[in-house]
């Protein structure tokens, strides 16, 4: 909608009004004004999935692969159509406004939610992100550009400030979401964090370069209470106060406006914002959005496998052991606990609930059935770490159904609601009850295994637990954090041990408080004995020694990887190296899969012949997994992160702030591979690597000689498929610069296009680059410069394997007389507009 059909709504609104539409209406959804035909905008969290209003394990969701994993695909023709399926899945939930993608970077691979980011390079993230936003938005969805800007870690991510120079700031962390606004996306989410300290929902950043200097026409919604303030949030150009109805907005906004700490002119733009989102998602009025047709529900499961294989990275691949031809296989052992409990997602708010998954062994067995026998061994004793109550352990004992019984109940402990459930992990009841004062999880549960059981409660306040009629835990647990995340999404666990007779079944009681601003999230959770860690890694050795091929899986586990903690070590947990080596002993034809959201130190990975990267792949990851190992498909991705040998090489590991509170990003512009160019150090694995099943030789790259400041140009790369299999080839551009005047990377990614080609056969990508890509940011002029002189064009494979060179000189604009075409002094940085 056009301002003139926006400003006579704005007239029929008064002040209270149009305050009130400033904070949310509940945790989901915004305020309806009927005087201008506005009805409530529905959110929702992404961006692997959809979830909707309710966080219920029976409203369940298609789930993509994780972000890192879309990334890796180096396709945006994919990502289009994966963000037109998740358009298709907000319209089905009733979803309005998708909050994704996630623009942080991967600055530390030790960052605890680097699987919902997509890379390490700010180019390759906005190209991907403007791709998935276009999907979304075709499909008259409203995607959420988050978090702006520099929220790269979770520790203290309420409160840490980053300190950041400007040149770093604008080349890195904004680029990205420049690149997206110039895509069209209608929303932009502030980040928690501080930056230069200031915290981001009062940061003049959102301002400009956002608004100003980028033209960002939409409203800057919160992150989930990250408004904490009035006047200085108020004032800036943060537009919407999410969750509601309660906040410093809420309270105390009208009476700032009426006492002229607020300007009506600000709240008007607040609130003409919010309703161009409206009227672009189909809440206003009788506006209506127009999208694309929605993908088939027979060929969504088919899209999403094939995303598996497309972003799946085959790191090693000695000896051509794939693709495995199941013809000429007897017997195959996979080995490894994630092959059956594979992880499809990260951990945090980003989760969905699946309404199936196929595991890597499903997987592996559905394409191998009648041509070899399959054998599964986990390798490793079963985790000590209690996991939620499933359907296969536990039964209602009110209804004898598969899961658990749900009660909420009053202060004297009766019962004012009784639900049935699917799982021990309630994150809230399918209703809200006045005068609950407690929530109540009881499950029958009959032991497969006896011994002593270690069970576990999650949450905060007055905790109980008892296991056949003994209580085994209590006690009152303050709440010692005000991360959302951690309050009201993954609560910490409380354990108890309790002895059980195997086959004999007993029932479980877990009791929380409901105390305010507590959450409602309860786990209930269970982990039975140990095997013995000596006889199950002899039974997987046995298993891989007398198979034809060892597959094993290999990953993170939400401890390790998930939001609202960042890691500690990228090492594989529970002794999953010692289980890699001990196979690939015995069985010289070893295929590992590595099941991770972001980069894990591989000490092994000379020592196995074929290397494969599946990342969190999302609900169909066995049977692309397997149409990867087994030929269907080609391992389409190429690394978008840089990966160590070992964790003492990689040259940006600090995520957690000083005792000051401040994160300096001191690497400035040399993160990712430019960092470990920097560094000298050599990674086992370059960003921009990927093996397919063929060959590739790069035989030219040619480019202008000359280009003038400002001007997009075309680097056209001719391979050749010297392989015997038709394949796919990323062809990657990147820049660099010797003797240059002014701070820059060693190297830095401005292109990359795709080609297929039969065997023998040549085929030339032509990589569009941007006019300012030989830019650099001023920090002196605050605006874009262009170092004239000769620059080199890199082509190749990786960040680590560019055989061929071009120079190119960048030259001055040709300028009228008495001008300056440098900086634009009203819109500092405009001059040169960003092209994808």
């Amino acid at each position: 909608m056009t301002d003139e059909e926006i400003d006579p709504l704005l007239e029929k609104l008064d002040a209270a009004q149009k305050v009130r539409l400033l904070t949310g209406a509940s945790t989901w959804r915004t305020h309806a004004e009927p005087a201008v035909g506005l009805r409530a905008l529905t959110l929702s969290d992404g961006p692997a999935g959809v979830r909707g209003e309710t966080w219920d394990e029976r409203e369940t969701s298609l789930v993509l692969p994780s972000p890192t994993a879309l990334a890796a695909s180096w396709d945006e023709r994919l990502l289009t159509d994966l963000g037109v399926l998740l358009a298709a899945e907000a319209r089905r939930k009733g979803v309005d406004v998708l909050l994704a993608p996630t623009l942080n970077l991967q600055r530390s691979p030790l960052g605890g939610r680097h699987f919902e980011c997509f890379s390490e390079d700010p180019f390759l993230t906005g190209r991907t992100g403007a791709a998935l936003v276009k999907g979304i938005q075709s499909g008259g969805v409203a995607a959420t550009a988050k978090h702006f800007v520099a929220n790269d870690a979770e520790t203290d991510r309420l409160r840490v400030d980053v300190r950041v120079d400007e040149q770093t700031l604008h080349e890195v962390y904004l680029a990205p979401f420049e690149a997206v606004v110039a895509a069209g996306v209608q929303a932009v989410m502030s980040a928690y964090n501080k930056v230069d300290g200031v915290t981001m929902s009062a940061s003049p950043l959102l301002e400009h370069p956002l608004k100003e200097g980028w033209g960002f026409e939409g409203p800057v919604v919160s992150d989930w209470g990250g408004v904490r303030t009035l006047l200085d949030t108020a004032r800036s150009a943060q537009d919407l106060a999410m969750p509601g109805p309660d906040g410093p907005w809420a309270a105390g906004l009208l009476t700032a406006l009426e006492q002229g700490l607020v300007s009506p002119e600000v709240i008007d733009d607040k609130v003409r914002r919010l309703l161009r989102l409206a009227g672009q998602v189909g809440a206003l009025g009788s506006s209506r959005p127009v999208w694309r047709p929605v993908i088939a529900p027979g060929t969504q499961r088919a899209l999403l496998r094939r995303a598996v294989a497309a972003g799946s990275v085959l790191l090693r691949n000695e000896g051509e052991l794939l693709p495995l031809d199941p013809a000429g296989l007897r017997s195959v052992a996979v080995i490894g606990p994630h092959a059956t409990a594979v992880r499809i997602q990260g951990g945090g708010s980003a989760e969905v609930f699946p309404d199936a998954v196929v595991t890597p062994l499903a997987g592996i067995e559905e394409a191998l059935e009648g041509a070899a026998a399959v054998t599964y061994h986990r390798g490793l004793p079963l985790s000590a770490r209690p996991v939620p109550l499933t359907r296969e352990l536990s039964r209602d004992p009110r209804s004898g159904e598969p899961g658990v019984l749900v009660r909420l109940l009053d202060g004297n402990g009766n019962e004012l609601h009784a639900e049935h459930r699917l799982s021990g992990r309630i994150v809230e009841p399918s209703v809200r009850v006045d005068g609950a004062a407690a929530v109540e999880i009881r499950a029958l549960v009959r032991p497969a295994v006896g011994g002593m059981w270690t069970w576990a409660l999650g949450g905060w306040g007055d905790l109980s637990l008892s296991v056949g009629g003994r209580e085994v835990l209590s006690g009152t647990f303050p709440l010692d954090s005000d991360d959302p995340t951690r309050v009201h999404v993954a609560p910490p666990l409380h354990r108890a041990r309790a002895e059980l007779a195997q086959g004999q079944e007993v029932e479980v009681v877990a009791r929380r408080s409901l105390a305010p601003g507590s959450g409602v999230a309860t786990v209930l959770a269970a982990a039975p004995p140990a095997d013995d860690a000596a006889r199950a890694l002899a039974g997987a050795v046995a298993a891989a020694r007398a198979a034809d091929v060892a597959v094993v899986v290999v990953g993170t586990t939400e401890q390790s990887e998930s939001e609202g903690h960042d890691r500690t070590s990228l090492d594989l947990p529970d002794g999953q190296d010692a289980l890699v080596r001990a196979v690939a002993r015995a069985n010289p034809r070893t295929v590992v899969v590595v099941n991770s959201g972001g980069p894990v130190t591989l000490p092994w990975h000379t020592r196995v012949p074929a290397l494969l990267l599946a990342w969190f792949p999302g609900q169909e990851a066995g049977g692309g997994i397997a149409d990867v190992l087994f030929g269907r498909a080609e391992p389409g991705g190429r690394l978008p992160t840089t990966w160590g040998t070992v964790q003492d090489d990689v040259p940006v590991l600090d995520t957690a702030p000083t005792a000051g509170g401040q994160l300096r990003y001191e690497e400035g512009l040399h993160i990712g591979y430019a960092a470990w160019l920097r560094s000298g150090a050599v990674p086992a694995y370059w960003f921009g690597h990927g093996l397919g099943y063929t060959n590739w030789a790069y035989e030219e790259l040619t480019a202008p000689a000359e280009v003038r400041d400002g001007d997009p140009f075309d680097v056209r790369v001719r391979v050749r498929n010297s392989g015997r299999r038709r394949g796919r080839e990323v062809v990657q551009v990147y820049l660099a610069r010797s003797g240059t005047a002014v701070e820059r990377p060693a190297l830095r990614l401005i292109g990359y296009a795709a080609v297929e080609a039969e065997p023998g056969e040549s085929a030339v990508a032509v990589v569009r680059v941007s006019g300012r890509a030989l830019a650099h940011w001023s920090a002196a002029r605050h605006g874009w410069e262009t170092e004239t002189g000769e620059f080199a064009l890199l082509g190749g494979h990786s960040a680590g394997d560019l055989p061929l060179i071009a120079a190119l000189t960048a030259v001055a604009p040709r300028t009228p007389a008495g001008t300056d075409a440098t900086v634009d002094p009203k819109h500092p940085g405009e001059r040169s507009p960003l092209v994808l």
